[in-house]
């Protein structure tokens, strides 16, 4: 029985010529899109269950940077930084002519709207960034450096999820064996040698470990750029990425902004948990 889908594909094209892709969830046209920007290793499917509840009330784009999903591969592996997904976002907005949107940025698609906000504040209705802020907690940085562009495979889904929860018990400490398979679904994908294999390019951590890359620009404007918009920022309880007191800081600069922090969860929450649902809702409400 073939599966049911609720989304078509769409695809555009990146300035230097890779064929990006994204699932259109279908929603009214009198109320601006939802667009969902995943981590740093993941891609659309982190966004199914979101995407699903709100689809019909609300357009939902997900989008898959270059090199994740069915977005195609990056020819330079130096073109996999913030900037160049930033660059291939505006891409996508003027290809669908979207002058007004929500943006839902988890981790990395967090950095990514905080750019937005910075270049874009006018076509922003709203923003939910996603145990992300302007300040990385380093050991965070380096749990990351250390499995990103590793490659893995396993016989089974089974096998990927046993994996999955061993690596990451801390994370998700109350996930049962249906919540790990329902993430490696999410995570990884069959290869043509029937192996199930992480679903990017690996070559996506070569500018991730070059040295000194995890200073960065000050990001703090970008936070301050958002002052008069709805915004929810959302914290894993356990978040080794986004701390306590950055999210504090966030919501101190921001006039209104809400602070969701989702208990005994760390990096990051999927937007599933009670908590981040009833903290979306209240934001859409207010535009």
């Amino acid at each position: 029985m073939a599966e049911r889908r609720n989304y078509s594909d769409g695809f555009w094209w990146s300035r230097d010529g890779i064929r990006l892709h994204y699932r259109d969830y279908a929603g009214p046209a009198d109320k601006p899109p939802i667009l969902c920007f995943p981590g740093l290793t993941r891609n659309a499917r982190d966004y199914e269950a979101l995407a699903e509840r709100l689809a019909g009330e609300w357009r939902v784009l997900c989008v898959e940077f270059r090199g994740r999903g069915e977005s195609g591969y990056a020819k330079d592996p130096m073109s996999y930084v913030p900037l160049t997904y930033f660059q291939d976002v505006e891409a996508l907005l003027a290809e669908l002519k979207i002058d007004k949107f929500v943006a839902v940025g988890t981790s990395l698609g967090g950095l990514v709207t905080m750019l937005l906000a910075a270049t874009e504040r006018d076509k922003l209705a709203g923003v939910v960034l996603n145990d992300v802020g302007p300040e990385i907690n380093p050991a965070g940085l380096a749990r990351i450096r250390n499995y990103v562009g590793k490659a893995v495979w396993f016989p089974t889904w089974m096998h990927a999820a046993r994996a999955l929860a061993s690596s990451n018990a801390d994370v998700y400490p109350k996930f049962a064996t249906e919540a790990w398979l329902r993430m490696a679904k999410r995570l990884y994908r069959v290869n043509s040698s029937g192996r199930i294999v992480l679903d990017y390019d690996m070559k996506i951590a070569e500018p991730f470990r070059l040295p000194g890359g995890e200073a960065g620009p000050d990001m703090w404007p970008t936070i301050d750029a958002m002052a008069g918009l709805p915004l929810l920022i959302v914290r894993g309880e356990r978040s080794d990425i986004l701390s306590a007191e950055t999210a504090d800081k966030m919501v101190a600069r921001v006039k209104g902004a809400q602070l969701v922090t989702v208990p005994n969860v760390g990096h990051a929450p999927t937007l599933e948990e009670p908590e981040a649902v009833a903290g979306i809702e209240r934001l859409l409400a207010k535009i």
